[in-house]
């Protein structure tokens, strides 16, 4: 199954001004983050320190993933990094000696 490093951050321009409307956001975001963990489809989640950006390991197919970080737009903005397991990237370098 295809896996995913999506390293996410928040776009400020975005957030609302008042704290507890913010803190209020990023419940919301974190609850729905819990629940995909809960379902399996996010592997494993973290914050980075600095509070305003973090990663997720995602597994699943990139249509599946597409429709994930849009429930996030437009307060958060992704990068994301389809990664292989070491026996995907031995079997890929093996296959380049065939």
């Amino acid at each position: 199954m295809p896996k995913y490093l999506v390293i996410w951050e928040g776009d400020a321009s975005r957030w609302p001004d008042d704290a507890k409307e913010r803190v209020a956001l990023s419940t919301k975001f974190n609850e729905m983050t819990k629940q995909d963990m809960k379902e399996g489809k996010i592997v494993d989640w973290g914050v980075f320190v600095e509070g305003n950006s973090g990663y997720a390991v995602i597994e699943g197919n990139g249509s599946e993933l597409y429709k994930e970080v849009q429930r996030y737009r437009p307060y958060m903005n992704f990068k994301v990094h389809q990664v292989l397991s070491i026996d995907e990237h031995l079997e890929a370098l093996k296959s380049l000696m065939e």
